[in-house]
C-alpha cells in the first residue's frame, strides 16, 4: 500500500481534488481551508522529507486535546475524501479507517432563546448606536434573522436584488451549494420598507449613489460576517445571555435556532402534523435533509411537553375504540 507522500506532491492532490469537486458544483470554501491546515502540520511535521501518510493522519487528526468529537469527525472527513481522490489514479493510495474518528453526530444542543429574550435582543439591536453601525440596520438585521432562520452569513450576504418586496420574498443565493426563496410576512416587509428609507438616507449622507448591499454600515460600506457577529456577540454579552469572555453561552446563530423551535412549537398548539410539516421547515432552512431539521424536536421542554400530550391524547383514543 502506497503510504509515503511528500509535502509537494501532496500539495499538488490537494489542488486536484479541490478542482474535481468544483467542477461538481461545490464551492468547498471550509474543506479547502481544513486541507490546508493539514498540509501546513505536514510541512511543521516532516519538511520536505517523505511523509508516512498514515502516521500524519493519525498525528493531524489528534494534534489537540479536549476537541468536540464531531469537529474532529469533520475535519477528519475532509481529509478522507482527498484519500480517496488519490486511490482513484492509484489503487494502492493509503485511506484512513473511519476508525480514527468515529464520532458522527453533534450531541450539542444549541440555547433556544425565549421569547421575551428575542424581544430584549431586538430592542437593544435598535438601541445600539455605534462607529459604524447604526440601529436601524441591526434592528433589521435582527429580526431578518429570527423571522427566516437565515444562517448570519446569508443574512449579512444579501444584495439589493434579493429583496422582493413586492412579491415579498428573500432569496439566499448560493448557500451551502443551493439557492432558496424565502416567502416573508407583512409585518416583516413593513420594517423591511423602514430600513430601506433609513438605507437611501445613509448612502445619501455618505455621497454614494448606490450600493449592491442590502445591509451597509454607517459609512455606507457594505456589513460583513465579522462586523455582524461581533456586534450581535457583543449585545448577547450586555444582555447577560453571554459570559464577558470567551466562546460559551448563546451565540448569533441561536436567532435561527429559535425560529425552527419556535414555529415547531407553533404548530404543535395549533394542533398540526409536526412531522408532516418538517420537510416544509427543513426547505425554508435549508436544511439538506429533514434529518437536519428533526434535531428541532427535542430542543426544549415546552416541545417535548406538547408532543408528550398530542400521543396520550392520541393514545386514549385508540383505546376507546370498540
Amino acid at each position: 500500500m502506497n503510504t509515503n507522500v511528500t509535502a509537494e506532491s501532496l500539495a499538488v492532490d490537494v489542488r486536484a481534488f479541490l478542482s474535481f469537486k468544483r467542477a461538481m458544483g461545490m464551492s468547498y470554501r471550509r474543506a479547502e481551508f481544513v486541507l490546508n491546515s493539514f498540509m501546513c502540520f505536514i510541512g511543521e511535521q516532516y519538511g520536505d522529507r517523505l511523509v508516512p501518510l498514515q502516521q500524519a493522519v493519525t498525528l493531524w487528526a489528534t494534534r489537540i486535546e479536549d476537541r468536540k468529537a464531531v469537529t474532529v469527525g469533520n475535519e477528519f472527513g475532509v481529509v478522507r475524501q482527498l484519500c480517496l481522490y488519490r486511490r482513484r489514479s492509484d489503487p494502492r493510495a493509503f485511506v484512513p479507517e473511519h476508525a480514527v474518528a468515529p464520532v458522527k453526530a453533534s450531541v450539542f444542543m444549541p440555547y433556544i432563546f425565549s421569547r421575551d429574550e428575542v424581544l430584549a435582543l431586538i430592542e437593544a439591536a435598535t438601541r445600539h448606536e455605534g462607529r459604524s453601525m447604526w440601529g436601524g440596520m441591526l434592528r433589521t438585521l435582527s429580526l431578518v434573522l429570527y423571522c427566516t432562520g437565515m444562517r448570519l452569513g446569508e443574512a449579512a450576504r444579501l444584495r439589493i436584488g434579493d429583496v422582493d418586496l413586492y412579491r415579498r420574498t428573500l432569496t439566499v443565493q448560493r448557500s451551502k451549494g443551493r439557492s432558496r426563496i424565502l416567502p416573508i410576512r407583512d409585518d416583516l416587509v413593513a420594517e423591511l420598507q423602514q430600513y430601506l428609507r433609513c438605507r437611501d438616507e445613509i448612502l445619501a449622507a455618505n455621497g454614494v449613489g448606490a450600493s449592491p448591499a442590502f445591509f451597509i454600515r454607517r459609512n455606507a460600506t457594505a456589513l460583513t460576517l465579522r462586523a455582524a457577529s461581533d456586534v450581535l456577540r457583543r449585545l448577547l454579552r450586555d444582555l447577560g445571555l453571554k459570559p464577558p469572555r470567551g466562546r460559551a453561552g448563546a451565540r448569533p446563530y441561536e436567532f435561527r435556532h429559535a425560529f425552527a423551535v419556535h414555529r415547531l412549537t407553533e404548530w404543535a398548539k395549533e394542533g398540526v402534523d409536526v412531522h408532516a410539516q418538517l420537510p416544509m421547515l427543513s426547505a425554508y432552512l435549508g436544511h439538506v435533509n429533514v434529518l437536519g431539521t428533526e434535531v428541532y424536536l427535542k430542543a426544549t421542554p415546552e416541545l417535548l411537553e406538547l408532543a408528550s400530550q398530542r400521543f396520550e391524547r392520541h393514545a386514549r383514543g385508540r383505546r376507546r375504540r370498540p
